[in-house]
């Protein structure tokens, strides 16, 4: 008998339409009433020129696939996008290029005689490094003399969390996280420099955009009652170019990185990395994974081989700059099927939003077919004190199959994080991990890495 309809709890605030999967296929059902904008979306041209250009999701129409709800007539297929991503996920650079993107289809958009109806940013997505619009339902006709209604979400989205990152501190990239309505533009005019007074694109979007906004919250009636604001088209190409021209002049440096330093003083040589390399190269073969997730991948150098293998491989690091470095080689080198993000394993994304099901958690994204954790445990044992046993039961909750590395006390690296602390851990041996893994893996492989004393160990979680 056939699935029913499950609709997406994430697309439940546009009128337009909304997606759900059926039988396993992703679909966006359309209400009757936005079928005229969806077919000026055709007939002016703008969809083919849109998806030509990489910068909307293709789809195609078909049949529905099971009954829908009363006024949804249209159904479209929508190319799937492998992994899902937040962008209290994204990189510098990420966030950059997508606010760029969403700037780019309004200019293409105005020229094709439409407008976008939203500029929020959780309707891009990135599909082989590049950032792609997946709402098709976004854009609506445009009105000569009609200001860009979405003028106030890109801002709260994309130029005030970047601001903040290029001129505060990168780590305020986790306000979007706190506020998934876009960062409040009084909170960033106050958390931003005083000299960015001096800076027109900024003084203009963020703080002067606030104060206005300020003056109307203190007037709801009046606020209300006041007319929009006529804009000429000149004048709204205008306020588009100096936008993309503040966003694309904001900067962020990475400085050096844990992988940059990890190998310079250490007992780990030049022959035991590439004995590493080469076993879990096949190790990745032996499982033959479609999707890979290398937790504490840093700046990419073993996600890329589940890349090479032919996995979709999401490379996750708690480090920013790592994490940056990591999708500027990306971009530089048009790398297919690799997906950098930022991510506090410790404190991983979380369910947000409405009943918590707007935004999905990392597990409820999983799970992967195989998990990669390579110099990473000591990390979570010692520094965070996270016991062996969460830790397994973790890494099972997320993939299918587990290729973990184990580094024991004698390596400098333990040492290292040792130095600060006292040796509160009698179950951190090779054994204890082991012990830790039964109850939710098979271990199926268990390899010495050639050159030091740490261990591979390859596992495929119980039924």
């Amino acid at each position: 008998m056939p699935s029913a309809l499950r609709q997406e709890p994430s697309s439940f605030r546009d009128p337009s339409g909304f997606i759900f999967t059926h039988d396993g296929t992703l679909y966006r059902a359309v209400h009757r009433d936005y079928l005229p904008h969806l077919r000026l979306l055709d007939s002016s041209g703008l969809r083919t020129a849109l998806t030509d250009a990489g910068l909307l999701i293709p789809h195609e129409e078909v049949a529905p696939p099971c009954d829908l709800p009363e006024g949804f007539d249209v159904v479209l297929a929508p190319q799937r996008v492998p992994f899902i991503s937040y962008p209290y996920e994204w990189c510098f650079s990420q966030l950059q290029e997508a606010a760029l993107a969403t700037l780019r289809i309004q200019q293409l958009a105005l020229d094709h005689g439409l407008t976008l109806k939203d500029a929020t940013a959780y309707n891009i997505q990135f599909v082989d490094g590049r950032p792609v619009l997946i709402d098709t339902l976004s854009f609506e006709p445009y009105v000569k003399g009609s200001p860009w209604v979405a003028y106030r979400q890109f801002c709260q989205h994309f130029l005030a969390p970047l601001a903040l990152m290029a001129r505060t501190h990168v780590s305020l990239a986790g306000l979007s996280r706190e506020h998934i309505d876009g960062v409040p533009l009084d909170l960033a005019a106050r958390l931003l420099p005083w000299s960015t007074r001096f800076n027109f694109g900024l003084l203009t979007h963020i703080r002067l955009h606030a104060r206005q906004q300020r003056s109307h919250g203190m007037d709801a009636r009046t606020a209300a009652a006041a007319k929009p604001p006529r804009v000429s088209e000149l004048g709204l190409r205008g306020i588009l170019d100096s936008l993309s021209s503040t966003t694309r002049k904001l900067r962020y440096q990475p400085g050096g990185t844990e992988w940059a330093d990890y190998y310079a003083n250490t007992n780990y040589s030049d022959d035991a990395f590439t004995a590493k390399r080469d076993l879990v190269s096949a190790h990745i073969r032996r499982v033959a994974p479609t999707t890979v997730w290398d937790l504490g991948a840093n700046e990419g150098v073993f996600s890329r081989l589940a890349v090479a293998a032919g996995a979709h491989t999401v490379s996750f690091d708690i480090d920013p700059a790592a994490v940056e470095k990591n999708y500027r080689r990306q971009r530089a080198q048009k790398e297919a099927g690799l997906l950098p993000l930022v991510l506090d394993l410790t404190n991983p994304s979380p369910a947000l939003g409405w009943g918590h099901r707007e935004r999905q958690s990392l597990a409820q994204r999983g799970p992967a077919d195989l998990v990669m954790a390579l110099a990473l445990v000591h990390h979570l044992a010692i520094s965070n004190n996270v016991p062996l046993p969460l830790i397994a039961a973790t890494f099972a909750e997320l993939g299918r199959h587990l290729l973990i590395e184990f580094v024991p006390k004698s390596d400098s690296q333990v040492q290292h994080l040792l130095t600060s602390r006292k040796d509160i851990f009698p179950t951190y041996h090779l054994d204890g991990l082991k012990a830790a893994l039964v109850p939710h893996f098979e271990l199926l492989a268990e390899d010495p890495v050639p050159g030091s004393e740490r261990t591979l160990l390859l596992a495929r979680r119980r039924a």
